[in-house]
């Protein structure tokens, strides 16, 4: 499978520097960072140690990258047909071999950091990541695009946990909410680009729904989200509990409504009411089982 190079190619005679920070910005810094720092605090959340946390962000951060590279290479043809900025591979900034190349090596060494973690911890974090590349291969085009995000996403709380000395299970609640947002993440990043994405062959679950569908829809597994890990966990839920609740379905609906001005809104909507749930995980406390 694959597609071939774009139109334009990187030339030889671009500087190594601009070749490098086209690198950087192919792997989709963004999500790379966010996930990372999201792994970092679940596993400060579930109290590892210093280095065991380091384990668990480098690994997660590898794993990410090897994602992000997976999909500039794969969808470039695609990104340059649809006239995307801020694609390196599509705009010629880097060559789709070099990219391939480093999603190949992120992956590679993602899998002795994730097996540093714990046998389990490693296993399940490595499912994660085969998942995520076979949505940037094949899920993605699918109406099974949503299920990669979910496993990715439930597996972050999962691994935080079984990183831990005697592997003890994740909390329940904590695995639900994350494939819970695993779910809004998917249907937030694809929502702006549903349109392009039609003229382009890809049909998944967001495309399947339309526009109007999947903006709908964003709101539920966000609020889900918020409800469980505020009532999950035994106990009162809290004044932070409370907040999240009351915040999270306006959050999202005005991220829909802001859509109309602002392409990404839905999905900085969702990052927004994503980062009150991890900070009510964090406040509650994300002890396994």
């Amino acid at each position: 499978m694959g597609t071939p190079d774009p139109p334009r190619v990187c030339t030889t005679t671009a500087w190594p520097p601009r070749r490098a920070a086209a690198l950087a910005r192919s792997c989709h810094p963004g999500p790379v960072v966010a996930v990372s720092a999201l792994a970092g605090a679940l596993g400060v959340g579930v109290g590892l140690d210093g280095i065991r946390c380091a384990l668990l962000v480098a690994a997660v951060l590898t794993g990410q990258l090897s994602v992000g590279w997976c999909n500039d290479a794969f969808d470039a043809r695609r990104d340059a047909a649809a006239g995307r900025h801020g694609k390196p591979v599509a705009d010629g900034s880097v060559s789709r071999r070099t990219v391939w190349a480093a999603a190949f090596a992120a992956a590679l060494l993602c899998v002795p950091l994730s097996l540093a973690c714990g046998l389990l911890a490693g296993t399940v974090h490595l499912a994660a990541v085969t998942a995520a590349w076979a949505y940037n291969l094949r899920l993605k085009a699918t109406a099974l695009s949503w299920l990669p995000y979910v496993i990715g996403f439930a597996a972050l709380p999962a691994m935080a946990a079984l990183t831990l000395p005697g592997s003890p299970g994740p909390a329940w609640w904590a695995v639900t909410a994350g494939a819970l947002l695993g779910l809004a993440a998917h249907l937030g990043d694809v929502l702006p680009d549903i349109e392009d994405d039609l003229r382009g062959g890809v049909y998944g679950l967001p495309h399947r729904l339309g526009v109007t569908g999947t903006g709908l829809l964003l709101p539920v597994p966000l609020v889900a989200a918020s409800a469980v890990l505020a009532l999950g966990p035994a106990g009162p839920p809290g004044w932070w509990g409370v907040l999240t609740l009351a915040v999270a379905a306006p959050t999202a609906l005005a991220g829909l409504v802001l859509g109309r001005y602002w392409r990404k809104a839905a999905l900085a909507a969702a990052v927004a009411v994503a980062a009150a749930d991890v900070a009510l995980l964090l406040v509650r406390g994300a002890a396994p089982v």
